[in-house]
């Protein structure tokens, strides 16, 4: 074989892997091993941040209490729960996007804990969403409105 041709050989070879990266479709998705299944929490805050993303979105909240009091940190600053919920197409069908589900939102997410204790875990019942302040008796699916557990 001459080098013109192993030249070309290695050209159409790396010409052809090329094209297979840009045309392959982004289908990575993570292990739940990370959570908790056999445990599952609810708890209510005030949404800090909904992070759309394409296979998964994520809320970050501010704990609170029943009447709507905040959970503190022994630093002082309201203790944060970050959420992970499905994709943005999956969430949008429920009425979740950033536009109906704004930042002070009062809500209650029942989630899978994450094994080492970090402040994150993955939904694992119902989002209900009560408006901006929270209702007497806390936030329930009698209070507020209920979206089934987006698919993660």
């Amino acid at each position: 074989m001459t080098q013109r041709r192993r030249h070309l050989s290695w050209l159409i070879a790396f010409t052809g892997f090329c094209l297979t990266g840009l045309t392959a479709k982004p289908d990575a998705h993570h292990s739940f091993a990370m959570y908790d299944q056999t445990v599952t929490r609810t708890m209510s805050g005030k949404l800090v941040r909904l992070i759309p993303g394409s296979s998964h979105s994520q809320i970050v909240f501010d704990l609170m209490d029943a009447e709507g009091k905040p959970a503190l940190a022994p630093d002082g600053k309201p203790v944060k729960w970050q959420v992970e919920l499905g994709s943005a197409a999956n969430i949008a069908r429920q009425g979740v996007t950033v536009k109906t589900v704004t930042p002070g939102t009062i809500l209650t997410v029942s989630l899978y804990p994450q094994r080492n204790g970090a402040n994150q875990g993955a939904i694992a019942g119902p989002l209900v969403l009560c408006g901006t302040t929270m209702p007497a008796g806390g936030c329930t699916p009698q209070t507020g409105t209920v979206m089934k557990p987006p698919a993660n």
